[in-house]
C-alpha cells in the first residue's frame, strides 16, 4: 500500500515515515501544500495523510483541488487541538476522517488501516482468500493456518492482491502501489516477485492472465469445501 505523507514538520515526518514503513507502508512525503497537490493528481495512492497547515497552499484548499479533479483517493486529515473549524472545512472539502495533534501513533495507523480497508470495499479487519489469512494490524500472513515468512515487498504485493481479490491487476498497477516515487521503476521485477509469493502461499492461488496482469483467487478446492460447510 502507497501513502502520501503531506507534512511540514520535518521530526512528525520522519516518525510518521517509519512507523508507517514498519507497517507495511510505502511512503511519499511532500513537504507543503503545492507538491502535495501535484503528486495527488499524478501520482496513485491509496490514502492521503494530510495537515492542513502547509507553507504554499494549505491543506483545505489542496483538498478542495484535488476532488474538483476528480481525485477519489481517501483522506485522513491532521488539525490542532481544539479547532473544529479546521474539521469542518476538512470535511466539507472532502476529507475521509481526521485526526487531532498531538496524536497516538497507533490510533493514526488504526485509522489508516480502516481508510484504505474500506476504500477497497471490505469490512472485516483481516483478510481471507480460502485458506489464505492476512492481518494489516500486526503484518502477519499465513495459509491454511501456517505462518508465512515474507520479505516486505512480498508482504505489500500479498496484501495488495488480497485488498483486491478476484480483479485482474496489471504489472503497472502493482509496480505503482509497491514502490515509492524515487525507487527505479522496473516492472518485470514483479514476476520474480510473484514467483517468489508463488511458491509460499501456493501455485495455484495466483492466476497469470496473459496481457493482462496477475488474479489472486482461492484454488477450486477450497472453494467446493467452503460450498460444502454452507
Amino acid at each position: 500500500m502507497r501513502i502520501l505523507l503531506v507534512e511540514d514538520d520535518r521530526d512528525l515526518s520522519r516518525q510518521l515515515k517509519i512507523a508507517l514503513s514498519a507497517n507495511g507502508y510505502v511512503v511519499d512525503h511532500a513537504p507543503d501544500g503545492e507538491e502535495a497537490q501535484f503528486l495527488g493528481e499524478t501520482e496513485p495512492y491509496d490514502a492521503v495523510i494530510l495537515d492542513l497547515g502547509l507553507p504554499k497552499i494549505d491543506g483545505v484548499s489542496v483538498l478542495e483541488r484535488w476532488r474538483q479533479r476528480n481525485v477519489s483517493t481517501p483522506v485522513l486529515i491532521l488539525t490542532a487541538r481544539g479547532a473544529w473549524s479546521e474539521k469542518v472545512a476538512g470535511f466539507d472539502a472532502g476529507a475521509d476522517d481526521y485526526l487531532t495533534k498531538p496524536f497516538h501513533t497507533e490510533e493514526l495507523l488504526a485509522r489508516l488501516r480502516a481508510l484504505v480497508r474500506r476504500s477497497a470495499g471490505h469490512a472485516a479487519p483481516s483478510l481471507s482468500v480460502g485458506g489464505l489469512r492476512l492481518d494489516p494490524r500486526a503484518a502477519r500472513a499465513s495459509v491454511n493456518g501456517e505462518p508465512l515468512r515474507l520479505t516486505s515487498l512480498e508482504y505489500r504485493l500479498l496484501h495488495y492482491l488480497m485488498m483486491h481479490h478476484g480483479r485482474v491487476i496489471s504489472r503497472t498497477e502493482l509496480v505503482e502501489h509497491l514502490y515509492d516515487q524515487d525507487f527505479d521503476r522496473d516492472s518485470n521485477t514483479i514476476e520474480v516477485f510473484i514467483g517468489r509469493v508463488r511458491k509460499k502461499i501456493g501455485s495455484d492461488r495466483i492466476d497469470t492472465v496473459r496481457g493482462l496482469g496477475y488474479r489472486l483467487t482461492a484454488p477450486i478446492d477450497e472453494l467446493r469445501d467452503a460450498a460444502g460447510k454452507v
